[in-house]
């Protein structure tokens, strides 16, 4: 394994200088640390790198990860609180930190808590999948917890002394036990504290919550009583203490996780889930043997997501089409929101034909979905599928139906982010287009909304829109400008490829400012060929216009030259017209005379 930036590895255990590294330095190892999977070796790095720069809301948020990832959500949640204190004014709540504060609330089994900040996250950013599912293990969890809120009956019968003179009994253990240690019984304490962990449950309701893992646990108790029982020389007593450490932090997490497992899901939740599994093995019985449709169309769906995303799409139609012909046999009775269901398939199914270039099939099935949801109502498919319709028409090179269909969707734009990305891909399709302004306009657009979502990847794309559109309006130096604040982001987002072709682009252009160089007809992009966003696969058929205007200039100038031969073999007698296409001929060759002494003062200006 490399050494770690920074620090050297010898440093542990001397007494010499220890050399610490850079605040950037560190933070990048503790990120190496948690990529690698070793949390607690990024925990030391976060921590030191936070003496550096207190308040550093990335590293709070990794290291309160890596103290989730270690089981310990208490150093988890203060670190997400103390990142959710230091705001910037005007950008609201950080996601990462709001996340992290509702994940270890869920870990420490308050569930409630941990729901009301699920539900912060989902209202400032709906389309991350994180919160939606918090939301979701969270209100499970609940349930499993203490059931549906008709299922409890509340009264004012009952008798509360019990809880009362349990209260009362911890307040005085608490009295007369308080007092001030000294030194050698501070010592016996921290031996007392490494000793193995004691379960509250029974054996058998630990090895139902572990299932697999408690034959860990059993080991792990095994190797500890062996290490307790036996003895030896003091250095193999250092080396039994050593791991009796280790094995009493295993056992540790192995209990708190049974803990967290126990209130995520009681045991008589359990039984309630098994009862409720039977009941519905003997409904499917008794409807020919069939499972439960929600449950079978879920998993389908499941399946179909991941055979599109490892890029399987003939496997994903196949999967669409025999789920679509199950879903068709059942009864909205057995189905509830079935014309949403099928409104998912189409559109699943109209993906993956346009992943493989069936444009056509694409757009009858993208068609479907948006039939389904304008007719009932369903507003979710309807903004989706004028989405796919508007992508399929702008791989097929229809920009100008693209345009048209994003509009639309325009209204229908529920977060800062999806409103970026349709104003960049509308930007392109303008591009495209030769409607250059057009292009800017919207390219601007599309640079304020990314940072009203604070997203500089698509500040990176939207910056290059404008940089290309005021190319093509001859405004160099604006695009010189906004070349020059791309390669910025793109350095502050360390993308190499990007940085390769926008100073590539910004070559292109400062030449061109120097030599002064303006051509009457189209211009070519700087960043042709070189990093476009992946959404929008736009194809620039620029150069392809330039070599038919090229070979246009070519037959009219051959027609020219023709027609002067033949002026010549009629007019002979007009003298007067002979004389002054000498005379232009004359002011052509003494233009490009001038023309070559210019181009040797511009190289000779270059070179000093």
């Amino acid at each position: 394994m490399p050494k770690p930036r920074g620090r050297s590895a010898s440093d542990a255990g001397t007494d010499g200088p220890v050399t610490v590294g850079t605040f950037e330095t560190l933070r990048d190892e503790g990120e190496h640390f948690v990529h690698v999977q070793q949390f607690q070796r990024a925990i030391d790095s976060f921590t030191k790198a936070l003496e550096m720069k207190a308040g550093d809301k990335t590293c709070l948020v990794t290291r309160s990860k890596c103290h989730l990832m270690l089981g310990n959500s208490a150093a988890a949640l203060a670190d997400a609180e103390v990142a959710l204190e230091h705001e910037e004014v005007g950008k609201g709540k950080d996601i990462r930190a709001l996340n992290m504060k509702a994940e270890a609330l869920y870990q420490k089994g308050d569930f409630e808590s941990a729901l009301v900040y699920f539900h912060q996250g989902n209202k400032l950013r709906p389309e991350l999948q994180e919160f939606r599912l918090g939301i979701q293990k969270s209100q499970e969890a609940i349930n499993n917890s203490i059931g549906k809120p008709d299922s409890v009956k509340l009264d004012a019968s009952g008798d509360l002394s019990f809880f009362y003179r349990h209260d009362e009994k911890q307040k005085q253990q608490q009295k007369s036990t308080y007092s001030k240690p000294s030194q050698p019984v501070q010592k016996k304490q921290e031996e007392k504290s490494r000793l193995k962990p004691q379960d509250d449950g029974t054996s058998k309701t630990t090895k139902q919550l572990l299932g697999e893992l408690y034959n860990d646990r059993e080991f792990l108790e095994k190797l500890y009583d062996s290490l307790t029982t036996s003895g030896g020389k003091e250095e193999a007593g250092n080396t039994d203490r050593y791991i009796k450490n280790r094995t009493v932090d295993g056992l540790e997490y192995l209990t708190r996780r049974a803990d967290f497992w126990r209130q995520q899901k009681p045991m008589y939740a359990r039984a309630r889930d098994r009862r409720r599994q039977q009941k519905q093995q003997q409904s499917a019985q008794s409807h020919g043997g069939e499972q439960d449709p929600m449950q079978y169309i879920l998993q389908r769906l499941e399946e179909i997501d991941e055979a599109q995303a490892n890029g399987k799409y003939e496997v994903s139609l196949h999967k669409c089409q025999k789920t679509l012909d199950k879903v068709e046999l059942w009864g909205a009775d057995r189905i509830k929101n079935k014309p949403a269901l099928v409104a998912n398939l189409y559109s699943c199914m109209g993906n993956a034909h346009l992943e493989m270039g069936k444009f056509k099939h694409a757009l009858e099935y993208h068609n479907k979905d948006l039939s389904i949801g304008q007719n009932d109502g369903i507003e979710e498919a309807e903004s989706r599928a004028l989405d796919n319709l508007g992508r399929t028409k702008a791989r097929m090179g229809k920009y100008d139906d693209a345009i048209v269909l994003w509009e639309k969707k325009l209204p229908r734009s529920k977060s800062a982010l999806e409103s970026t990305w349709l104003f960049h891909e509308i930007g392109r399709c303008h591009l495209e287009l030769g409607q250059n302004n057009e292009a800017k306009d919207f390219g601007e657009k599309s640079l304020a909304a990314a940072q009203e979502a604070d997203d500089r990847g698509w500040q990176l794309h939207a910056t290059v829109l404008i940089a290309q559109a005021e190319v093509k309006c001859q405004e160099l130096q604006a695009a010189a400008d906004s070349f020059d604040r791309a390669l910025e982001i793109a350095e502050e987002l360390k993308d190499s490829s990007a940085q390769t072709a926008i100073k590539k682009a910004l070559e292109e252009v400062n030449n061109r400012i120097v030599q002064g160089v303006q051509d009457g007809g189209e211009e070519d992009d700087p960043m042709d060929g070189g990093r476009k966003s992946s959404a929008s696969n736009l194809s620039n058929n620029s150069q392809k216009k330039k070599d038919h205007k090229d070979k246009k200039d070519k037959d009219n100038n051959h027609g020219k030259k023709k027609g002067h031969e033949k002026d010549e073999e009629n007019n002979h007698g007009k003298k007067k017209g002979h004389k002054k296409d000498e005379d232009n001929n004359h002011g052509k060759k003494k233009g490009h005379e001038k023309k070559d002494k210019d181009e040797k003062d511009n190289q000779a200006a270059i070179k000093s």
